[in-house]
């Protein structure tokens, strides 16, 4: 017992020990499943963090991107604007280049023998002009001989040479018209009569119907500024005051307004139409308009030209424009204006679009990116391929040969299509292509109306050169300064621009209308249909296309 009794202390002391290594293993069991615990808290949510910040940084890389190739763009963009404020304006073709600085396009042109000289243009002959002779003789110290000082006999013949001078002046014309003395006693008759006034432009005023003519001329044909003008007449001894030749333009702007309604209903009977259109400055306040930015239109027909001048550049101008109910084919470029009219919806109005626009799309990713520029090239010389057939065409209209070119052309015009729709299903295309592709594919009906129809021009390229003389006007001298002035401007271009399309010289013409103005008071005739260029006989327009000015005083072209 005893024994028993020695050995439960040690027993209990040891059961102690146990216990003891027990609750401390329990304690860290305890503790390491807390931290397991935390651990898996903590993974759970770093696991979710990291699809977070995965997901994130998809995105940056989606933004990166985008502001990669917004980055692109705008590079492109800044090279193309570098380009238009500092490179060519003009897209006339050079020797050196024929397609706007864009060196790889240039064609094979055959060397030209240097021993073979370029030859001298020919000097143009003035029959027409008239003959002012002036005799020139030798001074009197040289017409004797200088060893026995006999005298040189003068003889018959003359040695004769000739050149063109210009005398530019200005005259007061005073005009005295004789009275007449009654010599009769016959009653109810005045004792005096007075020659009567002869026909006058604007009554009272100083001005005549030369002086107009001149200041019409050089303001809305050549486009040159009435205070220009003025100067120059100044230094020839003329001294007119810029508030009169305001005044009187006033004062003219509706002799002018039945011809160009004439001009209108005229143009808008012509099957084929070519329209474009640029800003034009009008310095008036307009209720409802902002700023001073106005339109100038410009509707082209087969023998008329309209200009038509509007606050906005809305697509009920050109609807207005065309009589209801009349088809006519409309070349334009890709303003959306042309698209939104109502007549385009309803396949009245048919609009065939400019291939001169569509090269200069490729022209400016080739600019604007030079890494694609290969790609732009090889678009180029396909479009150059397809001009070069429909000229070739165009040159054999109506004859057996017409054939093999129209073929080629259709040949051409068919692999660009192919091209482009092979192009833009490779999903590489780079953004810049496939934005100029697709506008291709949109207006391709339209681009090709001329394959169908050798009529249609494939540019609008006319009615651009029908606004130049308006752009250089806004240049020299901004624009209009009131409405009237707008609207003579709109109607003298209209004039200007249909009278060359009959060979019809423009000062001939206007002395002639301003005469007959003259005659009826300072008031448009009362019948204007002989003035009409397509109302006018064979010989008559011949005779208006003389360019000197006709004194008909209203009577016609052919009075003398």
């Amino acid at each position: 017992m005893d024994g028993i009794l020695l050995e439960e202390p040690c027993q209990t002391s040891e059961l102690h020990g146990w216990l003891d290594l027990i609750r401390e293993l329990r304690h860290e069991v305890a503790e390491l499943r807390a931290e397991v615990a935390s651990l898996r808290r903590e993974n759970s949510e770093l696991r979710q963090q990291v699809g977070y910040w995965k997901s994130r940084h998809a995105d940056a890389l989606k933004r990166i991107a985008v502001l990669e190739q917004e980055n692109e763009h705008l590079r492109g963009e800044n090279r193309r604007l570098q380009a238009q404020l500092f490179g060519q304006k003009t897209e006339k073709q050079s020797s050196k280049d024929r397609s706007n600085h864009l060196e790889g396009l240039e064609e094979d042109k055959p060397q030209r023998d240097p021993s073979k000289t370029k030859k001298s243009p020919q000097r143009r002959e003035q029959p027409h002009l008239p003959i002012i002779e002036q005799i020139i003789e030798l001074p009197a110290e040289q017409r004797a001989c200088p060893q026995c000082g006999k005298p040189r006999q003068a003889m018959s013949a003359t040695e004769d040479s000739e050149q063109i001078e210009i005398d530019v002046k200005a005259h007061r014309r005073v005009l005295r018209r004789k009275r007449y003395l009654q010599t009769c006693d016959c009653p109810g008759c005045p004792k005096t009569i007075t020659a009567p006034v002869p026909p006058k432009l604007l009554p009272k005023s100083l001005l005549g119907t030369s002086v107009w003519v001149e200041i019409l001329l050089a303001k809305y044909f050549n486009h040159q500024p009435i205070e220009r003008l003025l100067a120059s007449w100044k230094l020839t001894g003329l001294n007119l005051a810029p508030s009169t030749v305001n005044a009187g333009l006033k004062r003219l702007e509706p002799l002018f307004a039945p011809i160009y309604a004439a001009l209108q209903e005229r143009n808008r009977l012509s099957p084929y139409q070519q329209a474009d259109e640029t800003r034009w400055l009008v310095f008036v306040e307009k209720e409802g308009k902002e700023g001073h930015r106005w339109w100038l239109w410009v509707f082209n027909g087969v023998d008329t030209s309209v200009f038509i001048l509007d606050p906005y550049r809305s697509h009920e101008v050109p609807q207005g424009h065309f009589t209801a109910g009349v088809s006519v084919i409309l070349m334009v470029d890709r303003l959306s204006s042309y698209k939104a009219m109502a007549p385009v919806k309803e396949g009245l109005i048919l609009l065939a679009f400019c291939w001169a626009h569509v090269r200069r799309d490729f022209i400016a990713v080739a600019k604007s990116f030079p890494e694609l520029k290969p790609w732009a090239l090889e678009w180029l010389q396909l479009i150059r391929q397809a001009y070069r057939c429909n000229r070739e065409r165009l040159a054999h209209w109506n004859t057996p040969e017409f054939t093999k070119p129209d073929a080629e052309l259709r040949a051409a015009i068919e692999q660009m299509k192919t091209t482009a729709a092979e192009q833009l299903s490779d999903p590489k295309l780079r953004q810049p292509c496939r934005k100029v592709l697709v506008s291709l594919q949109e207006h391709w009906i339209g681009l090709t109306r001329f394959v169908e129809d050798p009529r249609i021009p494939m540019d609008n390229n006319a009615s651009e050169r029908s606004l130049r003389g308006a752009a250089l006007g806004r240049k020299n001298y901004y624009g209009s300064n009131a409405e009237w002035s707008g609207r003579l401007a709109m109607m003298l271009f209209s004039i200007f621009a249909t009278l060359p399309k009959w060979n019809i010289n423009p000062r001939t013409w206007l002395r002639w209308y301003l005469d007959a103005c003259a005659a009826t008071g300072g008031q448009a005739p009362p019948d204007i249909q002989p003035y009409l260029p397509w109302n006018m006989s064979e010989i008559e327009r011949q005779t208006m296309s003389e360019p000197i000015p006709l004194e008909t005083n209203g009577k016609g072209p052919n009075s003398s």
